[in-house]
């Protein structure tokens, strides 16, 4: 998650795909093991040919032509077997790296998301491609084309003029090779780029279905699309364009050379410098020989997509921050201390949070309010490791929070953000936590949640499938159940980021109920939320204004301030700057706090109005 280590990797430390990649290393040596007995078994033929030319036919031997063939039966039963096997292990390798990788590119592309990158599940996409051109006969070409050189000596020394026919045409196809990679890369990295930014937008214009068709929005981004995919089709077509002519113009070179390499084979054995079976025999090697590069011409755009995709498979992992193994603390009480904590932008450092503290208790609730764009939905991201600060320190249980072990913390937190997303599956996995489900333990948060009998009325109760992105709930249905997601096992810090924007009165109810739970079972709560019902449970306000806490306290006496504050100004809703109070000077005091959800009668000024952070 984000509290891992800011440092990056160096060119020369290997990544999780280097790794992977050297697990593989036994599995290339029994493929170029099969392709010297699959390379040397494609002999067979050739030497067949020869044979029946040169020996059965000249001394009419019908027991060596039926030797020869069961022979050369049985070489070929073993070639395709060898071959099927050699499939297979591509196959295998090319599932094994992606179930090996698979995991490691969710968690890094999970990770990357916390800092803001848009690349969403492309990393695996790019893993895809990577394993297509490995499961298929593309990978099969650097394992045969080492063995070019074997076919023309072979050829060389049925006569060097054969000989220097295969090494001339080998030549001209491998320069084929080289001028449709020159010509094709520029194209294929363009077209690949803006496949990726179509499909992108895409899939963001759906995953918006309601606001883009509610607001006629749909022409507009089809247009955008459109305009985007015409530059990635450009691009293919020019690809394919110039691969076709190069294509095209390999099988011409292949075959005239076969023709020719018969020709001048015939007009060797009519100068008495070379056999009939030896003529046919050279045509074969020099078709097989030739074989490897118009197979290699053949996949050459699968190939340029794997090579641009693995280039960004790797450096996606170099500049990605280092894991490090945490050491595992004993289960936290729930004291969260902040102390001077300052938050930058990671793409302008703009400042969000300035020298912020304060002091949170096991069992106490403390309601964070303030305008918008005040930096609270940050702060939120801060308190529960998904963003790290610029400097200041996050500490529970006074170990700070990124030397926790994230996997291991998260069971001690529990967290609503403003936008709820749940998973596609049932109420019940998404409870609890897409992990082991314990239904005693999902029950019991529901319960916690005051959720128990909304969920009992769902169609199929804890198993009704929720749908993607939870749109088989209402809004105030996924925010209950994102509620008990939050309390499962009773974690001991929870932060709450507008728990109540999708409430009714029953729902606030519910809630209120809920945090006075939470507070008799010891749990520290964070709560950002304006209305009364809210502030009726907390016992500590803080009023975070522009990035700083401009008032931190009890509750009780903030709200004294705040209505002094309005008075004195006679315009509600300005409150003047002041002096942040220091963690101790709040963190004594809880006079005036009654426990229990209790109605609030003082009112709260206009720039505390509920509204959504805008960071």
């Amino acid at each position: 998650m984000a509290q891992q280590a800011s440092i990056t990797r160096s060119s020369r430390q290997d990544t999780e795909l280097d790794k992977a990649l050297s697990a593989c290393r036994s599995a290339f040596w029994i493929m170029a093991l099969f392709s010297l007995v699959i390379n040397l078994l494609l002999l067979t033929q050739p030497i067949y040919m020869l044979q029946v030319y040169d020996r059965v036919l000249t001394t009419g031997h019908l027991e060596t032509l039926i030797t020869l063939t069961g022979l050369a039966a049985i070489a070929l039963l073993l070639l395709g077997a060898l071959d099927s096997l050699r499939s297979a292990v591509t196959a295998r390798i090319g599932c094994w790296l992606y179930n090996r990788l698979g995991p490691v590119y969710l968690a890094n592309g999970v990770n990357a998301r916390l800092l803001g990158d848009t690349a969403g599940a492309q990393p695996l996409r790019d893993l895809s491609q990577v394993q297509t051109f490995i499961a298929t006969q593309g990978l099969t070409v650097f394992f045969d084309a080492p063995w070019v050189p074997a076919f023309v000596i072979l050829i060389w020394m049925l006569h060097p003029v054969l000989g220097i026919l295969a090494l001339c045409s080998a030549i001209i196809l491998l320069a084929l090779t080289i001028a449709n990679d020159l010509l094709t890369r520029k194209p294929n990295l363009t077209a690949n780029l803006a496949q990726i930014s179509a499909t992108q937008q895409a899939e963001a214009a759906i995953r918006n279905a309601e606001v883009v068709c509610a607001m006629g929005m749909l022409p507009a981004i089809v247009e955008r699309w459109r305009n985007s995919n015409a530059l990635a089709q450009s691009a293919i077509r020019t690809s394919a364009e110039l691969g076709g002519v190069l294509v095209g113009l390999t099988k011409f070179m292949r075959f005239l050379v076969q023709i020719a390499a018969l020709g001048l084979g015939a007009w060797l054995v009519l100068r008495g410098e070379l056999s009939p079976g030896a003529m046919i025999a050279g045509s074969i090697l020099l078709g097989r020989a030739l074989a490897p590069v118009e197979l290699a011409m053949s996949v050459w755009r699968g190939f340029s997509s794997a090579r641009i995709a693995y280039g960004r498979l790797k450096l996606r992992l170099q500049n990605s921050p280092v894991d490090i193994n945490r050491t595992r603390l004993p289960t936290p009480a729930g004291r969260l201390t902040v102390e001077n904590v300052t938050y930058l932008l990671p793409q302008d450092r703009r400042p969000v949070l300035r020298n912020v503290s304060f002091v949170v208790e096991p069992g106490e609730a403390v309601a964070i309010i303030g305008p918008s764009a005040g930096g609270k939905s940050t702060l939120c991201r801060l308190l529960v490791g998904t963003a790290i600060p610029s400097s200041g320190q996050i500490r529970i249980d006074g170990s700070q929070i990124d030397h926790w072990d994230q996997d291991q913390l998260g069971q001690f937190i529990g967290y609503l953000p403003q936008d709820i997303e749940l998973f596609a599956t049932s109420v019940r996995e998404n409870i609890a936590r897409m992990g082991q489900v314990d239904d005693q333990a999902v029950v019991e948060a529901a319960m916690t949640a005051h959720a128990h009998e909304l969920i009992q009325h769902l169609p199929q109760g804890y198993e009704t499938q929720i749908g993607d992105g939870g749109t088989g709930l209402s809004g105030g249905q996924r925010q209950r159940v994102g509620l008990a997601r939050a309390v499962y096992r009773n974690p001991r810090l929870i932060v709450l980021d507008e728990p109540n924007a999708n409430l009714d009165q029953a729902g606030e109810s519910a809630l209120a109920a809920t945090l006075h739970e939470l507070k008799q079972q010891g749990t520290a709560l964070i709560i950002v939320g304006h209305r009364p019902s809210t502030l009726a449970q907390a016992d500590k306000i803080l009023l975070l204004k522009d990035g700083r806490v401009e008032l931190f306290g009890p509750r009780e006496q903030v709200l004294q301030t705040l209505r002094g504050l309005a008075a004195t100004s006679g315009k509600p809703g300005t409150v003047p700057m002041h002096k942040t109070p220091s963690v101790e000077e709040n963190d004594t005091s809880k006079e005036g706090h009654t426990e229990g959800p209790a109605p609030i009668t003082a009112s709260v000024p206009e720039n505390a109005e509920p509204n959504r952070c805008a960071q």
